[in-house]
């Protein structure tokens, strides 16, 4: 059983406690933490609490984590665009919506119960019967490119290239405002938000070494269409990198104060091209993920 404990500081008050939690450890649902309140798992000043407790300062909280019982993951049918794949990889064209991997709360769906019925049962077992054959991730509602690995050699190879960020990874999106050069580099390290615990930020005591390329496709009026390419891999990089420089993705709702006037369902964030040495071969192979329909309409509309 894990332990979580934490002392309620100035700013951080007269918050509900499960909502406080949920910011605090953003991979557990509320819908979790609520259950293990219910079962005493969550106390304030060594009382337990109900969810709706208001926070005082000062306030200790423990939240006892209770030992993750993993339920059987199920093989779902469920369509999948394949833009690659052999014996020890496949590489899929990501909807938008569609979460990477099951996590508490959230068991179907996902691109891991879709991959496990498409590949019967043949993925790397490295990260775990939650993860099979996922070694990097996209978020929910960015669409693309993403690796999936069919076998423990196949996994170690390419989680060996992330690491040296020796992988291709373009991207395009759309961001607020237009941007006056042509190609810049965002060079900051990202780490988790000290304020807002369920964001990322760019963060110069705490933040990993993080380093996003950008280059200016096409300029709109109040808008700018544009490529990035990863250098490193941190959660949510560039869409805080954009967003540090003054160009929120349009659509972003965690990292944009900026009004749309677009119906959108997230970040317009595509992983469009992905490249990679194969496991087995030792050969080059780059994969390009056509651009959603949403994203070429709105190219269209501005």
């Amino acid at each position: 059983m894990e332990q979580f404990t934490y002392q309620i500081g100035l700013g951080e008050d007269d918050e509900r406690l499960d909502k406080w939690i949920s910011n605090a450890l953003p991979d557990l649902s509320r819908s979790y933490i609520q259950k293990c309140m219910k079962e005493d798992a969550v106390s304030v000043n060594g009382v337990p609490q109900k969810a709706s407790y208001r926070l005082k300062v000062d306030d200790e909280i423990v939240f006892y984590i209770p030992e993750a019982v993993e339920p059987p993951i199920e093989a779902q049918d469920i369509p999948l665009s394949v833009l690659y794949e052999d014996e020890d990889v496949l590489v899929i064209d990501k909807p938008k919506g569609m979460v990477v991997h099951p996590a508490p709360g959230h068991y179907h769906g996902t691109l891991v119960n879709a991959v496990m019925y498409h590949c019967k049962g043949c993925l790397s077992g490295i990260n775990g019967v939650m993860r099979p054959g996922i070694v990097h991730r996209i978020d929910r509602d960015t669409t693309g490119s993403l690796i999936v690995c069919k076998n423990d050699h196949a996994h170690n190879a390419i989680a060996a290239q992330l690491r040296e960020h020796t992988i291709t990874r373009k991207y395009r999106a759309i961001v607020h405002g237009v941007i006056a050069q042509d190609a810049g580099t965002v060079d900051a390290p990202v780490g988790r938000d000290p304020k807002e615990r369920k964001r990322m930020a760019v963060n110069e005591a705490n933040g990993k070494h993080a380093v996003t390329h950008y280059e200016v496709l096409q300029r709109f009026d109040a808008y700018t269409y544009i490529e990035c390419q990863l250098e490193t891999g941190r959660t949510h990089q560039i869409r805080v990198h954009m967003a540090s420089i003054g160009h929120p993705l349009l659509g972003d709702v965690v990292y944009s104060r900026m009004n749309s006037k677009f119906r959108l369902e997230g970040q317009t964030l595509h992983a469009m091209v992905i490249g990679f040495m194969h496991p087995s071969t030792g050969e080059y192979v780059e994969v390009s993920a056509p651009l959603p329909e949403y994203f070429e309409r709105l190219l269209h509309i501005l």
